[in-house]
């Protein structure tokens, strides 16, 4: 479960006890079956762990009680981003903070060129990049949308109906060639 899901749960759970498994370390190896080889890279949720590597690796063994301070830190956290109401909860590098609807925009733009290029591509390297920070803070629908404020705003331009048919929509920085 991603944080911001595992502090609501927490909220939710109040003060009963609970055992956590730290993921934030352990990594994950791709088998060669699942195509050319690669670094293996963080597990950043259960989800991304096939059950072999699971019961294999015997994961829940990792559990741990989730201490008071702990819980009472995780719940102050929560609180306070609750509290700031923020359409988008993101990490600065270490921790977890409010962040405005755009927060991806400058990331996005930066992969637009002068020339037509698929919606998809854009979204593809955008969503790659966060591969290189070894953290996915967001998915592909969001950004197609994201992309599709940007064009409605003037910041990029569009060939095609919409940002959202990814495949079959292009993209340009405004003024471009081509």
């Amino acid at each position: 479960m991603e944080f911001a899901g595992f502090l609501e749960w927490l909220r939710r759970m109040g003060e009963a006890p609970c055992e956590l498994v730290d993921l934030s370390e352990i990594e994950i190896s791709h088998r060669p079956e699942h195509g050319p080889s690669r670094l293996p890279a963080l597990a950043i949720s259960l989800g991304m762990l096939p059950p072999d590597r699971i019961s294999g690796d015997k994961l829940w063994e990792l559990a741990e009680p989730l201490q008071p301070t702990t819980r009472g830190r995780y719940q102050y956290l929560w609180q306070q981003l609750r509290s700031e109401n923020a359409p988008l909860r993101v990490t600065d590098g270490d921790n977890l903070v409010s962040g405005p609807i755009s927060t991806f925009d400058t990331r996005l733009i930066s992969y637009v060129t002068n020339n037509w290029q698929k919606v998809a591509m854009v979204v593809g390297k955008t969503l790659a990049s966060q591969m290189d920070d070894r953290l996915f803070q967001t998915g592909d629908i969001f950004l197609a949308a994201r992309i599709d404020a940007l064009v409605k705003s003037g910041c990029l331009e569009l060939r095609g109906k919409t940002p959202l048919e990814m495949r079959f929509s292009e993209i340009r920085l405004p003024g471009g060639r081509g």
